[in-house]
């Protein structure tokens, strides 16, 4: 509870921040959009000097396709337009920009937000996490295999460029999503096909790879960062089942990202994550207007970016503290080689 406010009386007080502004959304679409096709050719003028230069210039230029993500993102709310199907096709064009085939991922971002911090619902669009218990239970082959996916080189460089690069070429389980589904999976694939086509066939092969591939695994990396931030931070929240409710779930399993404005700005607000889960029909231009009008929010689950790097070692929850820690800080309670 903030200032004597419930966590359901919140999304209350948030409910008239959720209508859709047509003109708005246009707006910030063209804003993404345009600036990331033109950073795209600003990594491809870099590259005739020099690959350094341009792994330099993909770095705004994967900002972008943050933004666009983001775009994606709201999309997936219906959050951004007035009109459902507008936002399905916008959804859907942006997930050829970002690799994401948008009906399959909207469907798995649904399950997250009704999920999130419920420890038997685990497994739905969300870092894999286990509890110290189920860790400990492992055997040391397994234990192995989830330190290895927890490192940081696994889970912010080389994990974020293999889904979206390989994996969501044909998600896991896609054939369960049903037809929708399935076409729009195939669908964005003959999207980014006709889309590569036509970028190969204006800078050549080798440009194309050299331009487009630091681009998308700086992107990815930035994705999945800002995901890990939002829900996997001390104190961060998670309940049984029996007593998981949403609105607490939402208000302190999710941070708040406090970065410099022009990076909130980049990476539309996303970091207002614990707001975004209170009223994920919120569009994200609508986010610092509700810190603003309600500054209390400030102080839930905030984090800086320095603070925020103190979060990468987090990688098991343990029940009886209700917090994450980390495998070194297990391996000093038990005494283990393995755990530590």
């Amino acid at each position: 509870m903030v200032t004597g406010v419930t966590e359901k009386a919140w999304v209350a007080r948030l409910a008239p921040y959720k209508r859709p502004d047509n003109r708005r959304a246009v707006f910030e679409t063209a804003i993404s959009v345009i600036p990331y096709l033109v950073s795209w050719f600003i990594v491809w003028a870099a590259l005739q000097i020099s690959f350094l230069l341009a792994v330099i210039a993909a770095i705004p230029a994967a900002g972008f396709m943050l933004r666009l993500f983001i775009i994606q993102h709201d999309c997936g709310h219906y959050a951004l337009f007035s009109s459902r199907a507008t936002n399905d096709w916008v959804g859907r064009v942006m997930g050829v920009f970002t690799l994401t085939p948008y009906d399959y991922w909207r469907h798995s971002h649904a399950l997250h937000h009704a999920s999130s911090g419920n420890l038997d619902k685990r497994g739905f669009g969300d870092i894999d996490t286990l509890t110290v218990e189920e860790y400990l239970e492992l055997s040391p082959f397994e234990q192995l295999k989830y330190r290895l996916y927890r490192h940081p080189v696994v889970l912010f460089i080389i994990g974020p460029a293999y889904l979206f690069i390989v994996r969501h070429r044909m998600p896991y389980g896609a054939w369960k999503k049903g037809r929708t589904a399935w076409i729009g999976i195939l669908a964005t694939n003959l999207g980014i096909v006709a889309v590569y086509g036509l970028m190969i066939y204006l800078v050549g092969l080798h440009d194309f790879i050299l331009t487009q591939l630091p681009i998308v695994v700086i992107g990815a990396s930035l994705g999945v960062w800002f995901f890990y931030v939002q829900h996997q931070f001390d104190p961060t929240h998670w309940d049984r089942a029996q007593d998981w409710k949403r609105e607490v779930s939402a208000l302190y399993g999710s941070s708040y990202y406090d970065l410099p404005k022009p990076l909130m700005w980049m990476t539309g607000y996303i970091g207002i994550h614990h707001v975004h889960h209170l009223s994920s029909n919120v569009p994200f231009h609508r986010l610092p207007r509700i810190i603003r009008d309600y500054p209390e929010l400030k102080d839930i689950g905030r984090l800086t970016f320095w603070q925020s790097l103190k979060c990468i070692p987090l990688a098991l929850w343990d029940e009886s503290s209700r917090r994450l820690i980390s495998f070194r800080e297990l391996g000093r309670r038990t005494g283990s080689h393995v755990a530590a």
